[in-house]
């Protein structure tokens, strides 16, 4: 790591902590420079590799979970259902992948997370979801959601 200072290259490490639950080490830092001996702080965090969404038609799109909380809050519109419990559902979706490791994820198996998460939440939530999703085209497919949800 090199001097803000006075660039030079090396630099020697004081002293390290673990923060925010291990996510993040935060360094001390001294540069060995005899005229210098500037001290400063760095972090060191690790990067999660990327989600890939790969859609219907086969295009590949970066995970974003803005894209999640929309659907998701326009299922839960006028719904007994804090902003909380929306972020806290999209977050253990994300967690969900990763935790298995998933690189790659098709937008059906994503969209039955969220359908799960929102059945958890609020079953009309989870048909309105349902309805656009699954594009529901007749009476038919809701009466055996409503059935299915019964049981």
């Amino acid at each position: 790591m090199n001097c803000p200072v006075c660039s030079e290259p090396n630099t020697r490490v004081v002293e390290s902590r673990v923060t925010e639950g291990g996510a993040l080490v935060r360094r001390r830092r001294e540069c060995v420079s005899k005229s210098c001996r500037n001290r400063f702080t760095t972090y060191e965090r690790a990067i999660d590799p990327p989600l890939v969404v790969i859609k219907k038609n086969n295009r590949r799109e970066m995970f974003d979970s803005r894209k999640i909380r929309m659907g998701m809050l326009k299922a839960c519109e006028k719904r007994p259902i804090e902003l909380l419990q929306v972020d806290e559902a999209i977050e253990r979706i994300e967690n969900g992948l990763r935790a298995e490791q998933v690189m790659e994820v098709r937008v059906k198996e994503l969209g039955n997370r969220v359908m799960e998460e929102l059945r958890r939440l609020d079953d009309v939530a989870y048909i309105r979801f349902a309805s656009v999703y699954q594009e529901f085209d007749n009476a038919k497919r809701f009466a055996e959601i409503l059935a299915a949800l019964s049981e």
